[in-house]
Formats: C-alpha cells, sequence, structure tokens
C-alpha cells in the first residue's frame, strides 16, 4: 500500500508539471485549487444516473494541424481537458480558426466491469465538427457546439488494457452558419473569445446488450400524472420497463411499459415544485426480463406547470401552478475568466446559481448558451427557473435595441445548410434538457440575430414541447405568435404598452435591462477600454441607481409586466455590468441588499386574479 501511494504521489507531481494555467488573465478562485487529476470528476448526468461509469478528464495529447491534414505527425503537448484550447485553464491558451484542425488523443484503460457489455463513450459538448477515433478507427462524427452526445465503440476496442481515443475537431468560429452564441475572432463590447473543442466532460459507460438509452418525462398538477416514455436498445422478447416514483424513501406511484411505449404514473397530491420549495421526487427505471433487472437508471422529476392565464383586468401572466408569480432573474451568460465556456470546479457552477438565488432572484436567463447537465440539477435544486435560449449563429441581420421599440426588420433569408444546422441543434438541445424542471420558458431567438422563418420556427417549438412557454424573439422582430411579447430597454426598465399587447393573448415581459457598470480595479479583464450601458464610481451610487429602478418595476408589475431580466450575473470580459466581478471574487453591493429590494417586486406581483 505504501509503495502503491508514492507512485501515485508521484505521478500526480508528474501531472502538476506538465500543466500550468496560461497566465495574464484574472481568475476564479476555484482555479487557485485545481487539480488534472480531479478534475470536473462529479457524474456529469445526475437526471440519468448509473453506477458504472468512468471520467476520461485529465491531461491529453493535443496538436493543431492545417485543415487538410490526415493526422497529425507529433503531439505539440498537453492539455487539460475539458477546458477549450483558447482558455487560461487549458494550459495552452492559443486560438485556432478555420483554416487548422485541433487533435486531441488519450489512452484509456476500460472499465472493470467492461466484459461482456457494451461500451459507450460520452461529450458533453464539443464546438463544433467533431470526428472520433478509437484504436485507429472512426467510431463516428457529430457537428453541433452546445449538444450532448455519445457513440458505441464496443465493436472498436481490442484486447489488453490500453485503448487509443483520438479526437479531430473544426470550428469556424464566427467564419460559419452554425450556432456559436457570444464567441467571434475579435473579441469586443459584448463578443468574447473563441471557444474551440472539448468544454464539457467526457466519460465512457458500461450497459449491458439491451439498456435504457433516453428517457422522457411531462409532469401534469392538474391530471395528478407522470408520463414516461423510454427509448430502449436491442429490447428482448417479452422485456417490461418497470417505473416507480420515490417521495423520501417511499413509493409513490409504479407503471410498466413495453419497450418504447409510453407509461402513466399517478402521483396522488403531489407536492409541487416552485422556488421557495424545490420538492423533487426520485424517479427508477428498469427493464425487466423474467422477473430480473437487466438495466437500472436512477432519475428525478418534480410536478410543476407553467402556463398563462389573465388576471382580474384582462391582462395576459405568467403562471407557475396556476398562480401568478413575477418571474426576476439576471441575464446570465456562463462565461468565465479562467475557463471561458466551462466553470473551474462544480462547486463554481453551483456558485452562481446560489448567490443569484441569495440576492433574491427566483429566474435565470441562459443567455445564448447551453450549460452541462449538472448546472440545471443546481437550478433544480435550489429552486431556480430558467428560460433557455437558443444560442445564436449566422447574424446576417443583427441589429441593437432603441428604446421603445419592440422590433425591426424581417426575417433573415438564410441557406440551406444554415437553417439546417439550426433546426438539427435546436431539436436535439431541447430533447437533451426537457426533463429538466427548472426550464419554464425556451427562447428560439435573441434581437434578431439570424432570426429567420420566426412563425414557423416558434410554433414548431410550441408542438415539440406543448409543456413550456416560448418566447419567441426575446428584444427581436416581434410576430403574434408564441406565449410572450417581449422588450429589450436599457438601461431604465420599461414594458411593452399594456393598453396594447396586454390585451392579448401574449404574457408581457422585459426581456432585458439595466447593465449598469462598475469596474473594480484589479478584478478586470483588462485596465482600459471596459463598458456598461450606464457606468459608475462607486458601488452606492450604483446601488442608488438599481433601487430606484426597482421602485419602478413595481409599478410596471401592477401595470401588466410579468417578468424581468436584468443585466446582468457577472462582469464578462470587457462588459462591466455585472453584479459581481468576472473573477467571482467581489459582490459590487452586498447580498442582502439585493435581497431586499427585490423582496418588494413578488409583494407588487400579489395581483388580483379571477
Amino acid at each position: 500500500m505504501k509503495k502503491l501511494l508514492i507512485l501515485l504521489f508521484a505521478a500526480s507531481v508528474a501531472n502538476a508539471q506538465e500543466w500550468k494555467p496560461v497566465p495574464g488573465k484574472i481568475s476564479t478562485p476555484w482555479a487557485d485549487t485545481l487539480s488534472p487529476a480531479n478534475t470536473l470528476a462529479e457524474y456529469p448526468r445526475p437526471q440519468f444516473v448509473r453506477d458504472s461509469w468512468k471520467n476520461l478528464n485529465g491531461l491529453w495529447n493535443y496538436a493543431l494541424t492545417p485543415r487538410n491534414s490526415s493526422w497529425p505527425a507529433a503531439w505539440q503537448g498537453k492539455i487539460l481537458v475539458p477546458f477549450a484550447i483558447e482558455s487560461s485553464l487549458s494550459g495552452v491558451g492559443k486560438t485556432v480558426g478555420k483554416d487548422q484542425l485541433l487533435w486531441y488523443q488519450q489512452t484509456f484503460e476500460l472499465p472493470k466491469d467492461a466484459k461482456g457489455r457494451k461500451t459507450l463513450l460520452h461529450f458533453g459538448a464539443v464546438d463544433w465538427k467533431t470526428d472520433v477515433y478509437v484504436n485507429g478507427q472512426l467510431a463516428g462524427s457529430h457537428s453541433g457546439g452546445f449538444d450532448p452526445f455519445s457513440f458505441d465503440i464496443t465493436r472498436f476496442l481490442k484486447k489488453g488494457k490500453k485503448q487509443e481515443l483520438t479526437v479531430k475537431v473544426w470550428d469556424p468560429t464566427d467564419e460559419g452558419t452554425q450556432p456559436r452564441g457570444k464567441q467571434v475572432r475579435k473579441p469586443e463590447g459584448i463578443w468574447y473569445t473563441p471557444v474551440t473543442g472539448i468544454w464539457q466532460t467526457v466519460w465512457l459507460e458500461t450497459v449491458p446488450g439491451t439498456y435504457l438509452a433516453s428517457v422522457r418525462q411531462t409532469p401534469d398538477i392538474d391530471a395528478q400524472t407522470l408520463t414516461v416514455s423510454t427509448t430502449v436498445v436491442n429490447p428482448g422478447q417479452g422485456d417490461k420497463v418497470l417505473l416507480s416514483a420515490w417521495k423520501g424513501g417511499e413509493k409513490v406511484a409504479e407503471a410498466e411499459a413495453e419497450p418504447g411505449a409510453t407509461a402513466v404514473l399517478t402521483i396522488s397530491n403531489p407536492e409541487l415544485w416552485d422556488p421557495s420549495h424545490p420538492f423533487l421526487y426520485d424517479l427508477k427505471m428498469s427493464i425487466m426480463r423474467k422477473g430480473k433487472a437487466v438495466d437500472e437508471v436512477q432519475s428525478y422529476f418534480a410536478m410543476r406547470k407553467i402556463s398563462l392565464g389573465k388576471d382580474a383586468t384582462g391582462i395576459q401572466r405568467m403562471l407557475l401552478n396556476n398562480k401568478f408569480l413575477f418571474q426576476y432573474g439576471p441575464l446570465d451568460q456562463g462565461w468565465w475568466p479562467d475557463g471561458l465556456y466551462t466553470a473551474p470546479s462544480d462547486e463554481a457552477l453551483k456558485f452562481d446559481v446560489e448567490k443569484t438565488k441569495a440576492m433574491g432572484f427566483n429566474m435565470i436567463r441562459k443567455h445564448i448558451k447551453v450549460e452541462p447537465a449538472r448546472w440545471y440539477h443546481h437550478c433544480d435544486k435550489l429552486g431556480v427557473l430558467v428560460w433557455q435560449d437558443m444560442p445564436s449563429g449566422d447574424l446576417g441581420n443583427r441589429w441593437e435595441p432603441r428604446p421603445g421599440i419592440i422590433g425591426r426588420g424581417t426575417d433573415q433569408k438564410r441557406n440551406a445548410e444554415s437553417e439546417r444546422s439550426y433546426r438539427e441543434e435546436w431539436n436535439v438541445i431541447m430533447d437533451a434538457l426537457h426533463n429538466t424542471p427548472s426550464i419554464v420558458v425556451w427562447v428560439p431567438f435573441n434581437e434578431a440575430w439570424g432570426q429567420f422563418k420566426t412563425k414557423e420556427i416558434t410554433e414548431w417549438t410550441i408542438k415539440k414541447d406543448p409543456s413550456r412557454l416560448v418566447n419567441s424573439a426575446s428584444g427581436g422582430n416581434f410576430v403574434h405568435t408564441g406565449h410572450i411579447i417581449d422588450l429589450h430597454n436599457y438601461p431604465d426598465p420599461v414594458m411593452p404598452d399594456p393598453e396594447i399587447y396586454g390585451k392579448t393573448d401574449q404574457a408581457i415581459v422585459l426581456g432585458e435591462f439595466g447593465g449598469l457598470g462598475l469596474p473594480v480595479d484589479g478584478h478586470v479583464w483588462q485596465q482600459k477600454d471596459n463598458w456598461g450601458y450606464q457606468t459608475f464610481k462607486t458601488a452606492q451610487e450604483l446601488f442608488t441607481r438599481y433601487s430606484e429602478y426597482m421602485i419602478k418595476m413595481e409599478t410596471l408589475i401592477r401595470a401588466g409586466l410579468s417578468a424581468a431580466v436584468y443585466t446582468q450575473t457577472t462582469d464578462v470580459e470587457v462588459e462591466t455590468n455585472g453584479l459581481m466581478t468576472y473573477d467571482r471574487r467581489v459582490f459590487k453591493n452586498p447580498v442582502e441588499s439585493f435581497n431586499q429590494v427585490h423582496e418588494k417586486l413578488y409583494h407588487a406581483g400579489l395581483v388580483k386574479m379571477p
């Protein structure tokens, strides 16, 4: 045992010597304790859990080659997966671009129970086009920068302990038409550093020959049911899927269905999920064969409902569990100064959600980015509503909002490849996140950035997921479709005219406002040319203005406003309009102060309902 500990210590020291963050930028506190030997080690998929898995995060070989290369001639160094190569925490800090390929290489050993089972290789997300080779053979390809994907690599494995994994990535950043969010080749203003390659956890999972591949669960609090459909790979004759719901240690419902069929569990007197009481039920799923479990998966769900309903004055409101709850939260970019798209630890990922809730917000708008599954898990557990944006791309008719303008211009004409990449990725993002109870609103477009066929895309989104509301174009070209009319205005809070829009079938929201800036010396991305929509010299000046906005917000809520989104959670690169600094080391005003002014908003939201 002593010899083993010495060897492990020596390996850890060697890894540390091979990797260090790229200097020159601010960093978060969690970067100080990051270890290549234990990088984002938590189970990456909390709503679909099996015991048999292996994390492949850590130091990999990497190489950059011209785009026409067939294979790297040599590896150029080590990169810490899953941090994008441009990030400090990758240990590399290089820009790639459309004319180069980024290659990764790692050897791994199979989990101990792999014999006689299938081995699945999972990627949380890779930006953008990915080819995966196992022992030199192409195991699969994937396009998309924000959605999880996996391959059954069983037939590519060889005898012996060591297996070789090679990943090839091409990413045109903002020179392609693919969804890419806020990354650009030349960062400035509201546009940030490029992100290329693996940026979420890579992991192995072993499963039996017959296994559950996915599950789709939808609650109905009015009918007191949970509808569950499953996808089963290689079902046997007579196999059944057994589902059971648990409240604490007590089983409260059970149902059985054919593989691939839909089952309905009756959840009598359901305990409802909301921000003040984020109660989660456990869900157990098994494939049963002759009375024995062939495959078992652990999950969870919540009984909650998001809908629309008119108040006593006839104004349409957003309802949670059939009651009006004013939804208020920050615009959350999900960027990190050291990891870019990737938080340095799960504790860091949770920190942003915890502090948002502590400041008295009950909602987060996840802005044109999709997070790892664990981020949504933290929102589910802590009780934070989420508006989920589709990452923008092909920004041919981008425009900046003007005060009082609902939307202008026409839909962009995107070519067939551009439309296909949008539709495919939006479709799989909604599938991947469907079971997340905290998500209550889908946002297909933001500020006309690449906005096209708005009516068609909105109606398709509603049809795909009728259990949520759809905000067709947050601050963009407005059309009379979808559930929400959304205005952006900086810096003051305003709202669409309730006399015009409040009597329609759409709820009125303020999708972005604020952006009050305060650079904090020693905690900025760069020393000069930082900005906010309105910049202050002291924290007190900023908070005084913010408090004035909250007083005005109370009036807007009573007049018909259902929700509002303040810009933003943290500073991001040259933007200094965050509630806290980019490195998460300084809150610009006390958490308690924000909580106190926000509490009044929810009292203002106690409007009369029929």
